[in-house]
């Protein structure tokens, strides 16, 4: 049986936690996934954007004739981009696996580790134990176990975002079960390639977890490109000549059948606890299958950490970066331990139009009972907005009036994922708004000043 220093589980996230441990440590680096490198560089937030910024492109050009601009011929070569991610994603995933292997302090078991008793994993035929675990292994998407599911050639239609962007040909016709950032994000890239998109929801709005009149309008917009069915259940699946019809159920019991080439299910995800046995290890698992950590990133069991989705409902990369900082910090100050600020953690979904949000919702700010004010600035209201024929985007942003603090900020737009950045920094920071609008410059005719005049509009 090998003993080991530390043994992390992962290589998304958790490789940061190994890049900060000693070099004269012995490590143990378990990772069992087809492609090195975690979620987020191979099915994740990366490929996701780089199939994103080309359907930008091409859905700006085909609707730039209010701005004189009328375009024809536009042609999409789905290998070219597909090639264009993945040529580069493979290589720094293969090119990181190797770097590991390479060193002299690092052991790369390519296997699946599952606890057999505290600080002990059986990887393939193999114990191993170690003085400090890192549980850092990511999560899978759900697949739920629908009528029809099972049948082979119905499941080889039926894909999630493991491999939905690496098909050989782009579908004619897309089916997508889901309605949150996942399904919003491959909507507007599939239907801005040319396929013909029906997304299907269960709930009655998409974005849940958006600002209400933020959602209302993202679902108003990306109608425009894709068929939206809300408020129906998916009940099963049925294939004929080699097509897959997605079957639902709504409010009403009114059966429905939605045919396509191919179907994505963006039904969220599952954290992987359960995968690695953790409760042998003593580690404790929530209501929804989470590892259970404190604000030091500490399990129930001593010595063992966990970061990333495998331990945490926001399944955003910057958040497991800062898990992951939180972690190696930690590790080598046990007497001066940090604790994670998760205060104002910003979201952004990449569709068409872009969302970006942070703090409280005016839904959650008025459940809380807490005193509020809002303002709702458009971005045609600026002289950047006005250049670009800007219509129906906005910044939302709502405050403490006895405070004068942000209390969150929400953005429907064109580059809303930059736009709110330098309001996370105002929210994380504390600044008073009135100071935050008049304490800097603000380029002129820039978009940001959307932003400013926001800021102006609370006080």
């Amino acid at each position: 049986m090998r003993h080991f220093d530390f043994c992390v589980i992962g290589s998304g996230s958790g490789t940061s936690v190994v890049g900060s441990l000693p070099k004269s440590s012995s490590i143990a680096l378990v990772d069992d996934n087809g492609h090195f490198g975690g979620t987020c560089l191979n099915s994740g937030c990366i490929p996701t954007k780089m199939f994103a910024y080309p359907a930008d492109l091409a859905a700006n050009v085909r609707t730039a004739a209010h701005l004189g601009l009328h375009a024809s011929g536009i042609e999409l070569d789905w290998g070219e981009v597909r090639e264009r991610v993945f040529g580069r994603l493979d290589s720094l995933s293969e090119n990181g696996l190797e770097e590991y292997l390479a060193s002299s302090n690092v052991t790369v078991f390519r296997r699946t580790g599952v606890f057999t008793g505290p600080k002990q994993l059986r990887v393939g035929d193999e114990e191993i134990t170690a003085d400090v675990f890192v549980l850092a292994a990511g999560s899978r998407p759900r697949i739920p176990e629908l009528h029809g599911a099972a049948n082979p050639v119905i499941a080889s239609h039926l894909h999630t975002t493991d491999d939905i962007m690496r098909l050989p040909e782009l579908p004619k016709r897309l089916v997508i079960a889901g309605g949150g950032a996942v399904a919003a994000e491959m909507a507007h890239i599939f239907a801005a390639f040319g396929s013909a998109v029906t997304l299907v929801h269960r709930g009655e709005r998409l974005l849940a977890h958006a600002d209400e009149e933020v959602s209302e309008q993202f679902a108003k917009e990306l109608a425009e490109s894709v068929t939206l069915r809300l408020r129906q259940q998916i009940t099963g699946f049925s294939a004929s000549k080699g097509k897959i019809t997605v079957e639902t159920l709504d409010e009403d019991g009114i059966d429905y059948g939605y045919e396509g080439d191919q179907v994505l299910l963006a039904l969220g995800r599952i954290p992987n606890g359960d995968l690695l046995n953790v409760e042998a290890a003593g580690v404790e698992l929530d209501a929804a299958g989470r590892v259970v950590v404190d604000e030091y990133q500490r399990t129930k069991a001593p010595g063992v950490y966990a970061l990333g989705d495998i331990s945490s409902p926001k399944q955003l990369k910057h958040f497991a970066n800062a898990q992951a900082r939180v972690v190696s910090h930690n590790i080598e100050h046990p007497k001066r331990r940090i604790k994670l600020d998760s205060r104002c953690v910003p979201q952004a979904v990449f569709s068409r139009p872009q969302v970006a949000w942070v703090g409280l919702t005016e839904a959650e700010a008025a459940t809380a009972d807490m005193p509020y004010v809002s303002a709702v600035r458009p971005y045609r209201s600026t002289a950047h907005g006005w250049a670009m024929g800007d219509d129906g985007h906005f910044v939302k942003l709502l405050a403490n009036p006895k405070t004068k603090k942000l209390i969150g900020a929400h953005i429907i737009g064109p580059d809303a994922s930059n736009l709110l950045q330098p309001l996370t920094q105002i929210m994380s920071l504390e600044i008073d708004v009135r100071k935050a609008a008049r304490g800097q410059y603000w380029i002129h005719p820039a978009l940001s000043e959307v932003v400013e005049n926001a800021l102006l509009d609370l006080d």
